[in-house]
């Protein structure tokens, strides 16, 4: 019997790759080539499965050329590459890779709203281009951390993490706006307490969106939202691109409306607007707030079980449309 054709969308571990291949035929971008949307989709005609990344789009458009597949495996906890709908009508079952990542985005969270807040960024590029050649009293003085009003947009697995690591770690008073409220053992749990999104934005001394991405949340901080924050404040973005109106954060880093921003995350990532490269009130990383080589082989495992599992029989571990499985 002839093993399922899948393909590996983007270069992953080696040894993920072979675990693949004692279950699939495998094609893998091991060069990892960045493919156009029909490219992906020729590619994709003759397979049951994918493994794919958070770049690699899933819509109407590639479904239709590519009847054969049954399954898409995320190695990520973002799904805003997948139109749900489209796979859901064509019975094409999507999975993410949630939960092993929680920790380490965190972490990195937290790490980047404290290189935010202590200008880390600014005064390294002002120590490597040669400018130091002396101590003053006011020199790169950013903000405090410990004792702040951390605010949190987003109160998932990932938001209750950072909030626990500030109100634990540092004492911070810890606010949070979410689609839901958290119940009270929960909140306790974080030691957060549940406010409007107006008053998050005009309260919190360092700001962390940790939303994910929808048509609903597209552009959630822009102009209008910025406006509200203190001129002392910080803002992080770890979740998606698009969830800021980059143009207008860079307008108001520009302006000092804010003092500072960290974003990991970009609208057209990994284009990045060139306003922002302009501004040194901001630190800037390439995408990569789950970037630990376990967390990674953890998140590409998890993909991985979720492929094993379709194809022998058993129950995907984290389905994302899981009526599929009741007409597969």
């Amino acid at each position: 019997m002839s093993k399922p054709k899948i393909l590996i969308a983007r270069a992953v571990f080696p040894e993920v790759v072979a675990r693949l291949e004692q279950y699939f035929e495998v094609e893998s971008n091991q060069a990892d080539e960045t493919w156009s949307k029909a490219e992906l989709a020729a590619r994709l005609r003759d397979k049951a499965g994918a493994f794919t990344t958070g770049g690699d789009r899933i819509d109407t458009e590639v479904l239709a050329a590519c009847s054969q597949l049954k399954i898409c495996a995320n190695m990520a906890v973002g799904y805003n590459n997948f139109d749900l709908d489209a796979m859901t009508a064509a019975g094409v079952l999507a999975t993410n890779a949630p939960d092993v990542l929680t920790e380490t985005t965190a972490d990195f969270g937290f790490a980047l709203m404290m290189a935010t807040a202590r200008r880390i960024t600014e005064s390294e590029h002002y120590l490597r281009a040669g400018q130091w050649t002396k101590w003053s009293y006011d020199m790169f003085a950013g903000s405090d951390i410990h004792g702040a009003t951390l605010g949190i947009l987003g109160m998932g697995r990932i938001g209750q993490g950072i909030a626990k690591r500030g109100a634990l770690g540092f004492g911070m008073k810890v606010i949070y706006h979410n689609r839901s409220r958290l119940d009270a053992a929960l909140e306790a749990e974080c030691q957060a307490s549940y406010v409007s999104k107006e008053e998050l934005l005009k309260t919190a001394d360092h700001l962390v969106l940790v939303l994910p991405y929808s048509p609903a949340s597209h552009h959630a901080i822009g102009a209008a939202e910025l406006a509200l924050m203190k001129p002392t404040a910080t803002l992080v973005n770890i979740a998606r691109g698009g969830i800021v109106d980059d143009a207008a954060l860079a307008a108001a880093l520009k302006d000092k409306r804010i003092a500072a921003a960290g974003l990991d995350v970009f609208e057209g990532e990994p284009l990045v607007h060139p306003d922002l490269l302009d501004v040194p009130n901001v630190v800037l990383t390439p995408h990569i707030a789950s970037a630990t080589i376990p967390t990674r082989l953890a998140m590409a495992n998890l993909a991985a079980d979720n492929l094993i599992a379709f194809f022998t029989g058993k129950k995907p571990l984290t389905p994302l449309n899981p009526a599929v499985l009741a007409i597969k």
